[in-house]
């Protein structure tokens, strides 16, 4: 069911050996294994990748059954742990990985030994709900529902340059396709509609690092920009990309010792870092 689930979730058996932890031909062999034992073909093997077929659809949802099950007893057992010790897996943005948070996490491990830390970057929320991670920290305007947390304060957005460029030069460094629903994005194709930027990247640590080297003028989080001695800001902050700052976690595992004192710690620390998450220090 595991390996069904993972190409169904992937339509690649690439995809699939790297989120199991195996390599592609174990994944066909288990798959090609199952359809056999049960007489059934559960994919379409098309050039673009697997597609269920009826039988597949059928055969998903009820791995789906079990894997929620399993999942949820897994959150529940670790809920009920009371040692101050385990692995905390958190999932964040590359900007606040690269500003606010390696001195809080570092400081956690020294004061918690006892406790592993796993961390990792990405630009949407990892699934709390399916153990993806123990605890989120990232912006968002509406956290999904489903979490519990804390808000941290508001997040604050600001033009940043090299020097004092003059915006006319109309020099942009923007976002790719990938940050489509970033604040930063939505705002400069409102405020910007024609604009063509001068360079695009996937990521507002990589804006950061072109707008230092003299790329042009960048959109960025001001924790993010007022952090970095090489940028000035070129205007206050823009109202429009406000956002928050959210350490959230699943209701399941609020009361695990481990969890708890993750969330308290870097809560409480980064809740010290309100100027500059809003944008009211230009310069740390």
């Amino acid at each position: 069911m595991r390996f069904v689930l993972a190409v169904a979730d992937s339509g690649s058996l690439n995809r699939a050996a790297s989120t199991l932890r195996v390599n592609r031909t174990t994944v066909l062999r288990r798959i090609n294994a199952f359809e056999r034992k049960h007489g059934v073909r559960l994919f379409e093997r098309l050039p673009n990748g697997y597609t269920l077929t009826d039988a597949g659809n059928e055969i998903l949802a009820a791995a789906r059954g079990f894997e929620n099950a399993i999942v949820s007893l897994e959150r529940k057992l670790t809920g009920q742990d009371l040692r101050a010790e385990g692995l905390v897996r958190i999932t964040t943005t590359d900007t606040l990985l690269a500003s606010v948070l390696p001195v809080p996490l570092a400081k956690f491990k020294q004061e918690h030994p006892g406790i592993s830390i796993d961390v990792t970057t990405t630009n949407a929320f990892a699934d709390l709900s399916k153990r993806d991670a123990d605890v989120a920290i990232r912006p968002a305007i509406d956290p999904p529902e489903f979490l519990m947390g804390r808000r941290i304060g508001s997040v604050a957005f600001a033009v940043y340059a090299v020097t004092t460029l003059d915006e006319k030069e109309e020099r942009w460094i923007g976002p790719d396709e990938t940050l489509a629903g970033t604040s930063v994005a939505k705002w400069m194709r409102t405020a910007m509609p024609t604009l063509q930027p001068n360079i695009r990247a996937d990521s507002l640590v990589s804006m950061r690092e072109l707008c230092a080297a003299g790329a042009g003028l960048a959109a960025l989080p001001c924790y993010l920009g007022d952090s970095d001695a090489r940028l000035v800001r070129v205007r206050p902050p823009i109202p429009e990309m406000t956002t928050a700052l959210w350490v959230l976690t699943h209701p399941d595992l609020a009361s695990t010792v481990r969890v708890k004192l993750f969330v308290d710690y870097v809560s409480s620390v980064l809740g010290k870092q309100r100027q500059l998450l809003e944008g009211q220090r230009p310069r740390l």
